[in-house]
């Protein structure tokens, strides 16, 4: 959940400050429920403490079910020469995810018995890798737009920063990383509940986003509107600089980093690139 909330921070250039906390638990014993508290916040504040954030309140309170979110406060010069927007794509950009998709099919997977255990680990792992390292290398090769990936899905989070930009953009589907686990569970039906929503709104949108092969039976294609909790980084980054981009990302951390697409006009021809292994 820490890691979700300073996505958003890392995404646009900005130095986590300080963040403030919601969390519900399900009624109980208080002796529970204060080694329930526990373990959440102390989980929370060992990843706001790595950033520089403090944590300086928020509110707590007894629900049905067990949840924790964060609102985040970040700071960044004040000549605004290190923000980053979602409307920045230029032609010659490729667009680098820093890390893999699936973690909404593999929860809903989870909720329902029908995951693998190591799925689940590697999913819970993943989100447990923070976005701070990925910012950086990110800006230091030139990335001038960036988000992070999360409810809205891959698809969702692109067509922001197509409008945004006012620019196409062509997705390699073939490139697309997934989780281990996560297109089994996507062909076995299992859907996260913001799945459908987010493929409704990413339908009729080829004259944004268009998807090489254009082909909706394409093993990634259902991936696409997958929402992600503490999803990774999104960037446009120069074609000049993709292949150091990835191999900076790749020494950080980010096995699954990759080129999964690029800033597109109607009359120049948009490389492929496929630096991520799975996608060979």
């Amino acid at each position: 959940a820490a890691n979700h909330a300073l996505g958003d921070l890392y995404a646009m250039g900005a130095q986590p400050h300080s963040a403030t906390a919601i969390a519900t638990v399900p009624p109980g014993l208080a002796i529970k429920l204060q080694d329930t508290m526990q373990q959440m916040m102390g989980g929370a504040i060992d990843v706001l403490n790595a950033a520089g954030c403090a944590l300086v309140g928020g509110h707590t309170g007894e629900g049905a079910e067990l949840a924790l979110g964060f609102a985040v406060n970040g700071l960044i010069d004040a000549d605004l020469q290190g923000l980053l927007r979602k409307g920045g794509l230029r032609l010659g950009d490729v667009l680098v995810l820093t890390k893999p998709l699936g973690t909404g099919c593999l929860l809903a997977a989870h909720a329902l018995g029908r995951a693998k255990g190591r799925w689940i680990d590697g999913a819970l792992a993943c989100m447990d890798i923070s976005s701070q390292s990925a910012a950086e290398v990110l800006r230091s090769h030139g990335a001038g737009a960036c988000t992070d990936v999360t409810g809205f899905g891959l698809h969702g989070h692109l067509r922001e920063m197509a409008q945004a930009s006012g620019v196409r953009v062509r997705l390699h589907l073939d490139a697309v990383p997934a989780l281990d686990g996560a297109l089994e569970t996507l062909r076995a039906g299992i859907q996260s509940s913001l799945h459908q929503a987010n493929a409704a709104y990413g339908m009729g949108n080829a004259e944004i986003i268009e998807l090489s092969p254009s082909n909706s039976q394409h093993p990634n294609h259902a991936l696409l509107f997958d929402p992600q909790t503490a999803g990774g980084l999104l960037a446009g980054v120069p074609a000049a600089q993709a292949d150091a981009c990835v191999a900076a990302l790749h020494a950080a951390g980010y096995a699954q980093a990759c080129v999964i697409g690029a800033v597109a006009s109607d009359s120049s021809p948009v490389p492929l690139y496929r630096d991520n292994p799975s996608a060979r």
